[in-house]
Parts: structure tokens; sequence; C-alpha cells
């Protein structure tokens, strides 16, 4: 006669005190996965507008995507983000939740081409943030509007790059700069939100660039 293995199953309290054990043994790598989304080897590794401002962050997000179209067409979508402006392509309910009055545009608005340094990119009505550099067709770079600051808590860079059969690789990349614990605190789950919009952000562009072009 063959021997009968028995397996243990557990029983549902030992269900309960394994669940929380799972969620925060995967924590470091859901971590990695919103803070890199999209973004490959070289684009982690790369030396970025905006990067010298703020050169030991506490935090940087390196987000990517790729967009079937040259850099000429997809920059025209990207220098007119902002409140007020063309939004930010991503989900409008939810940044309306905080009262940030946004419309996300279908189209490209000649009203909103022109930026430079100086200038601000609202986030809400009483929220902006600081245009520091433009350099059209290859990146834009804005930061955290204390300029008392030797280094910004934030800085928010938009690089694009040609890529394979005239599409482009649009790198988004965030540095937070976090001088205490406390402000550390703030910083962790202030990336993950972001983590959610900017892939919305990428997500949504993308296809207004596409349907555009097509």
């Amino acid at each position: 006669m063959p021997r009968t293995v028995r397996v243990p199953v557990p029983t549902g309290r030992e269900l309960a005190r394994a669940v929380p054990l799972v969620a925060l043994a995967a924590l470091p790598v859901v971590r990695t996965w919103h803070l890199q989304w999209g973004a490959e080897e070289d684009e982690l590794a790369a030396t970025l507008p905006g990067d010298e401002l703020n050169p030991a962050p506490a935090l940087t997000a390196t987000r990517a995507i790729t967009v079937r179209a040259a850099p000429e067409r997809v920059w025209p979508w990207v220098v007119q983000i902002g409140q007020g402006r063309g939004g930010f392509y991503s989900y409008d309910a939810l940044e309306n939740l905080v009262g940030c009055r946004v419309r996300s545009a279908d189209e490209v608005v000649d009203a909103w081409q022109r930026l430079a340094p100086g200038d601000q990119v609202r986030l809400h009505p009483r929220v902006a943030l600081d245009v520091v550099a433009v350099d059209p067709g290859r990146s834009l770079v804005v930061r955290s509007p204390d300029a008392a600051a030797a280094v910004p808590a934030f800085t928010w860079a938009f690089v694009l790059r040609a890529g394979r059969d005239r599409s482009t690789r649009l790198v988004v990349r965030e540095r937070y700069a976090a001088p205490s614990l406390v402000v550390r605190a703030v910083v962790e789950p202030t990336a993950a939100v972001s983590g959610v919009m900017t892939r919305g952000m990428l997500r949504g562009l993308r296809r207004r660039v596409e349907s555009a072009a097509a």
C-alpha cells in the first residue's frame, strides 16, 4: 500500500497572521516598482537636466514611457502642462477632489506653448512650481519655489529622448530633499501618490500624442 502523505492545511488564524508578513516582505519590491516604473537601466543611471539642483536627494523617482511619435510632436503636450493650462493628462477627478480645478486638454493650445525660466507651473490654484530650465523639444525642469533654500525641496524634470523608428522616450524624474525624519515621513507617501498620478499622466499623454499623430 502506498503511504499517504498528509499536507497540513493552515487554519484561518494562521493565514490571518501570515498576510501582514507577506505584505511587509513585498513592500520593498512594490516601492522600487513605483519609483522606477517604465524606466530602463540607462535612464535610471543617467544624469538628467535638473539633477544638479538637488545633487544628494533623499529620494529619487524615475519613470518613463515610449511614445510612438517624434520628440517634436511630444514636446507641445509637455510644455503646456499645469493647472489653468493643459492639465496633467492624468486622473482629473482625483485631482479635483482636493480642489485642483484641473481639466486635461485633448489638443495642443498655442497660448500654452511658451514657458521660460521664472514662469510658474501650477499644481493647484494655491500651489505653484518655478520653471528653472526650458530646452524646447528636449527638457523642462521645474522646482519648489523656496528661492532662499540652498537645495530645493523638490525638482521635477521632463526629458525627451529620441527613440527607435521616430519614437520618443519620455523620462520623468522627481528628486526630493528630506532634511529631517519628519520630512522624510511625508516624502514617502507623497512619492507613492505621485507614482499613481505619474503613470496616469504618462499613459494619458501617450494616448493624446499618438491619437493626434494618427
